[in-house]
């Protein structure tokens, strides 16, 4: 099969090619997925599970990307819940092969049943930025009706996500960002957003929630901001300055089968809106890579062009 490689760790985006692998193995509990859409986080050629499996063992040549959506096409002995020929969505192993391939082994428990009037390219947006953004919000933050919360990097996957989320529950809700990402993230309905390379992060007073994706200096001076008895949540690394009375709280997103559900219902609803600002195929995914082709909403590669 064809798949997308990362061979050597010093050579970042250089060292991704595109290479013949042998079709996967299915694991006690596996599936074996047809790829449609795939997606990637630019970052993850950083992370130690793109090198080595859990047990720290080298893995290369490794496959990257750890959104999938697609069919699923063979079952692993005890695997239920699943059956072959079902569309799915959800997140493969952090430490192991991914999802730029043309066929991906996946645990079942990280696939959700995909409707049929769900895009695959859309489904392969949503995974990590929606599971991030639900977890974050609810499970660790425990947002609640009548609160504000403030969302950095609200034009991003995961952050645009939030925003939404966090307005249905009836927050009041603060964006930040670069100047470009204002008209989108006013769009998504947030009541106020704050240009972070022109205005002063401390003018937005205290929130009852920060929500941050961006890390650094940003995080550092949110915790600050959160009131007594408030959170600051994390996704871009641990935090090193905490709310004076107030907890902070730094997570990996966990694979969640009745969320994921529940999220692509949302898409159905209509009460959820997932950009997808461009679409390559496979054989263009290490150029999607490079961090100046940003462009505005996810990034998602088109492995098979068979709408079925």
């Amino acid at each position: 099969m064809k798949a997308i490689t990362a061979l050597d760790r010093d050579a970042g985006i250089s060292g991704l090619t595109l290479t013949d692998l042998p079709y996967p193995h299915a694991s006690e509990n596996d599936v074996i997925v047809r790829v449609h859409a795939a997606g990637f986080t630019r970052g993850e050629l950083d992370w130690p599970g793109t090198w080595s499996d859990r047990a720290g063992r080298d893995r290369t040549p490794s496959v990257p990307g750890h959104e999938v959506s697609g069919v699923v096409v063979e079952l692993g002995y005890g695997t239920t819940g699943l059956t072959v020929g079902q569309r799915v969505f959800g997140l493969t192993d952090w430490a192991r092969n991914g999802s730029l391939a043309e066929y991906v082994a996946v645990e079942a428990r990280n696939l959700a049943p995909l409707p049929a009037d769900v895009d695959y390219t859309v489904a392969a947006a949503l995974p990590i930025s929606g599971l991030t953004a639900w977890q974050g919000l609810f499970d660790h933050a425990g947002i609640m009706t009548g609160q504000s919360v403030l969302i950095h990097g609200a034009g991003g996957g995961v952050g645009s996500i939030a925003v939404q989320l966090a307005l249905e529950t009836g927050a009041r809700v603060i964006g930040t960002g670069r100047s470009a990402d204002r008209s989108n993230v006013l769009a998504l309905g947030a009541h106020t957003f704050l240009d972070l390379e022109a205005s002063r992060l401390e003018g937005v007073g205290e929130v009852d929630v920060v929500f941050d994706v961006i890390g650094g200096d940003i995080l550092d001076r949110s915790a600050a901001l959160v009131r007594a008895g408030g959170t600051l949540v994390t996704i871009a690394q641990p935090p090193t300055v905490r709310p004076e009375d107030g907890r902070a709280i730094f997570f990996v997103v966990e694979p969640d089968r009745a969320r994921l559900a529940d999220l692509a219902q949302r898409l159905r609803d209509g009460r959820l809106d997932v950009r997808v600002g461009a679409v390559h195929p496979l054989t263009e995914a290490a150029a999607a890579f490079a961090p100046e082709r940003r462009v505005t909403g996810r990034t998602i590669i088109r492995v098979t062009e068979d709408p079925q």
